[in-house]
């Protein structure tokens, strides 16, 4: 790459800071010509970790890890820019800007580890339930399983569940009185006599495994698959941010796997976001 190259791309940056879109295309279309829109399409997952780390040349061909373009930070910079969806308007350049300078600081750089964790899929489902049709959403995660690795369903969220376990964190929860042993239990004839309620008598740090409710329903083949329908995939693996990735299908140069939201957290935060995600709550 010739010293003329390096100005223009230098330029472009300062120009992408107040028109990402723009960037995006002229970057591309300068580097590529014709072939700008092939190339630009992160088209699989593991195409965006390798784009991520600047661990591939634009036309997707990997660097040996000798080589000196192999997680070049200058270099990376290129691809950090064109990661993320520049269209829906939903994350702000100025937060964009301080993750890139982060990840890419010259002191402590930062890459995303595909066998690492940290980081987990989200697959947005259709199953039929007792013979009507549902929305199911299946949690994954990639973990080690003798000479290499594989998906896992960590948790399901499924509103069925939900809805039948709901529980009742008021002062209005039913309960059996402390002195109840010495009846040997017997008002237990009350517990039962009402079962749509019996979730009130469990302790108080209760939490129903949907992972099993789903696994028992699968078995006794009241809950069917039908199909997938959108996948997604959500990343803590940058200390300090969260980002969300997503496919995008359309015209241009904007699309394929891009990041589709950044939040910039901390410790507690990560805590409640991953409940939020995976619990719906």
């Amino acid at each position: 790459m010739n010293s003329g190259w390096l100005v223009r791309f230098g330029m472009l940056v300062i120009i992408g800071c107040l028109n990402p879109i723009a960037l995006h295309a002229q970057l591309l279309g300068n580097y590529l010509g014709d072939e700008a829109v092939l190339y630009a399409e992160t088209k699989q997952v593991n195409q965006f970790f390798r784009r991520f780390n600047n661990e591939e040349d634009v036309k997707g061909v990997r660097y040996d890890p000798d080589q000196p373009e192999f997680r070049n930070l200058n270099e990376r910079t290129k691809y950090l820019n064109i990661l993320f969806d520049l269209e829906s308007g939903g994350i702000q350049d100025s937060l964009k800007l301080n993750f890139i300078r982060e990840v890419n600081d010259n002191s402590n750089p930062l890459f995303l580890n595909f066998h690492g964790s940290e980081w987990f899929a989200e697959v947005n489902t259709l199953f039929t339930f007792n013979g009507t049709q549902f929305p199911l959403t299946l949690f994954m995660v990639l973990e080690p399983d003798r000479l290499g690795h594989k998906w896992a369903i960590k948790n399901v969220y499924f509103q069925p569940f939900y809805e039948l376990f709901s529980i009742d964190t008021s002062f209005n929860r039913r309960f059996l009185h402390p002195l109840s042993h010495e009846l040997d239990f017997m008002n237990l004839v009350k517990v039962f006599s009402e079962n749509e309620k019996v979730i009130d008598y469990t302790t108080n740090n209760f939490r129903p495994d949907y992972l099993t409710l789903f696994l028992y329903e699968l078995k006794k083949e009241t809950l069917k698959f039908q199909t997938v329908k959108k996948v997604k995939f959500h990343f803590f693996q940058i200390p300090g941010w969260y980002f969300e990735l997503s496919e995008f299908n359309r015209p241009g140069y904007n699309r394929g796997w891009l990041i589709s939201n950044l939040i910039r957290i901390d410790p507690k935060q990560k805590t409640r976001i991953i409940d939020v995600i995976v619990n719906q709550n």
